[in-house]
């Protein structure tokens, strides 16, 4: 029996089968391969979502990881950052969260957070 993935790693999505001897077929570069390799032993994501702040202006600024991180942590991940209020300004990439559930990888911001004096204006 066949198991089929689309990669999502360039936007030619290619259809990867990997039969039961674990023979790869179907990708069209070397990144597509690595991609379902990877996808069959330790699938990871990069969790997207927002961070609570104490700006009235902004009461939730937008974050990611930095990197993907093991799906089995996604729950671990969104709880530790549903934890966490951003009290100071950041700029965009600015870490949230440093190694985040043991992961290695940080939580940062994609939008930048201003200073409490120019959000009032």
């Amino acid at each position: 029996m066949k198991k089929e993935f689309i990669c999502i790693v360039c936007p030619r999505g290619c259809h990867i089968t990997v039969d039961d001897e674990g023979t790869i077929e179907g990708y069209g570069c070397i990144r597509g391969k690595k991609y379902v390799e990877e996808e069959m032993h330790d699938p990871k994501r990069i969790v997207t979502s927002t961070v609570k702040t104490v700006f009235p202006e902004r009461p939730r600024i937008s974050c990611k990881t930095k990197e993907a991180v093991p799906k089995g942590k996604i729950f671990d991940v969104m709880d530790a950052i549903n934890n966490v209020t951003v009290d100071e300004p950041l700029e965009i990439g600015d870490v949230v969260i440093e190694d985040v559930c043991d992961t290695g990888v940080d939580v940062i911001l994609t939008k930048p957070v201003k200073s409490k004096a120019s959000v009032n204006k």
